[in-house]
């Protein structure tokens, strides 16, 4: 009878662990107590409804006698004893923080895998922002966690606010002043972040493509579709924050001042590295420094050691500078030949169309923008400069003064196609389109012309048609 009793309750705590989220596949050792078993499937019943108080104890019991049973000692231990930690005495308190430390290099001991990969840079990562969050440990002894995590295991090391929170706690030990970190370690852990934010948007976007095309094809998306686009809609959302955020804090280092007398200074050591050349140029170019004739150094030495994508970009930019258009088209091209990675390739496609904008050659512009979304779908910031292109154009199309205000609804919608395909920057398209909206022709213009859900034409530097709104 005791035996049919085991097996019925180590048959029901399979069942249930497997339904358990980031859970990893069970494996009952030989020699597991049927009383681990027992506690174990009540601390995670408990703990799945958040009764972290009545979880306490069976789960203390499970991670004291087997703590290798199962990763759900180590997932919910960690809200169990964040419960704790934000509900409990301060006696409590305190002592949860640090076996919450504890916790986390348990789990690295016990579970430093999931699904048969690493994740130990996720398992860490969190371990720091732990200790940031509650105050446990100083800079340097939290800095050394994020760092370990970046280092050791960069691939699961994905979540954006603490990749933010790894820079910014490197920035405010560098401000402090009382370590060895110099400006030069500064770009350079910015760069490393920072590439890391943009594979991460990278393997998003690649996502993302995948389900808009799927869309625009006409075949419905599923329900887990819908669900996976609102997971990948948040995240890249909050790349989109934190990166913000990252560049918000280096833009106060690397102004023109300070990054010249930099790059000089360590010119000759690094003039045969082009991870440092190519980073030295994007920063320059980022900070407008590319008028100083260090930017032409970099460049022209970044293409004779090794010709790349970039390096051909930045020649085209030179050119264009320099006032010769057709030379700095061929570079540009030949940049875009240059590339393999369609998403790259976009990238610069993107950064091009920046160029011409900026120039006024909105035609041209255009026609970068629209290859860079060919490329990838949902790259949003390249709708929102086609919008910006049409808004800018109001009173040079169409005939009447109604038509040129007319161009406004194709920049909203234009705007709005942005917040559709790209969460990263759905708030400022959303605002951006409602004031493009305001500027259109009203209702009581619509009902004056006696035009409603009739197509206007636009022939001017584009060709393109707007339906009027039906009243």
């Amino acid at each position: 009878m005791r035996n049919l009793k085991f097996l019925f309750t180590l048959l029901i705590l399979l069942v249930y662990i497997s339904s358990i989220k980031s859970q990893e596949k069970i494996i009952v050792k030989s020699n597991t107590s049927e009383e681990c078993l027992q506690n174990l499937s009540i601390f995670a019943e408990s703990a799945k409804v958040k009764n972290y108080s009545e979880a306490f104890e069976p789960w203390s019991k499970v991670r004291s006698e087997c703590p290798s049973l199962n990763v759900a000692i180590y997932s919910y231990g960690e809200r169990i004893l964040k419960d704790k930690i934000e509900n409990g005495s301060d006696n409590e308190i305190d002592v949860s923080k640090k076996d919450l430390i504890l916790l986390y290099d348990q789990w690295l001991e016990y579970f430093p895998k999931k699904r048969g990969k690493n994740v130990i840079g996720d398992i860490l990562s969190t371990k720091a922002q732990s200790m940031l969050d509650y105050k446990i440990g100083n800079k340097n002894e939290i800095y050394k966690v994020f760092d370990k995590a970046f280092k050791l295991d960069v691939k699961s090391f994905t979540n954006p606010k603490r990749l933010y929170n790894y820079f910014k706690i490197f920035y405010d030990i560098y401000k402090d002043g009382v370590n060895d970190f110099n400006a030069e370690m500064l770009f350079e852990k910015y760069e490393e972040v920072y590439e890391k934010f943009e594979y991460e948007a990278l393997e998003l976007s690649k996502k993302l493509d995948v389900l808009i095309n799927k869309e625009e094809s006409g075949t419905p998306l599923t329900t887990r579709d819908l669900k996976r686009k609102r997971i990948y809609d948040v995240n890249s959302n909050a790349i989109g924050i934190f990166l913000s955020n990252l560049n918000a804090i280096i833009s106060k280092e690397s102004s023109c001042e300070n990054l010249i007398p930099l790059y000089e200074r360590n010119f000759e050591e690094n003039k045969n590295n082009s991870v440092w050349l190519n980073r030295a140029a994007s920063r320059m170019d980022v900070k407008n420094c590319s008028d100083d004739p260090l930017f032409v150094t970099l460049v022209e030495r970044l293409h004779a050691l090794e010709p790349s994508a970039a390096s051909a970009y930045y020649l085209g930019f030179l050119n264009d500078k320099r006032g010769k258009s057709s030379e700095a088209l061929k570079y540009y091209e030949e940049s875009i030949e240059l590339e393999t990675d369609k998403y790259k390739k976009a990238k610069i496609l993107y950064k091009i169309a920046l160029k011409f904008k900026n120039k006024g050659r909105k035609s041209t512009s255009r026609k970068y923008a629209l290859k860079a979304l060919s490329y990838q779908p949902s790259l949003g910031k390249a709708y929102l400069t086609i919008a910006n292109l049409y808004a800018s154009s109001a009173n040079d199309c169409g005939e009447s003064q109604f038509q040129k205000r007319a161009v406004y609804w194709l920049a909203a919608q234009t705007a709005r196609k942005a917040a559709k395909v790209d969460a990263s920057v759905k708030k400022i398209a959303l605002k951006t389109a409602e004031s493009y909206d305001n500027r259109a022709p009203s209702k009581t213009d619509i009902f004056t012309e006696g035009n409603s859900g009739q197509l206007i034409q636009f022939s001017c530097w584009f060709s393109s048609k707007v339906k009027v709104p039906d009243l």
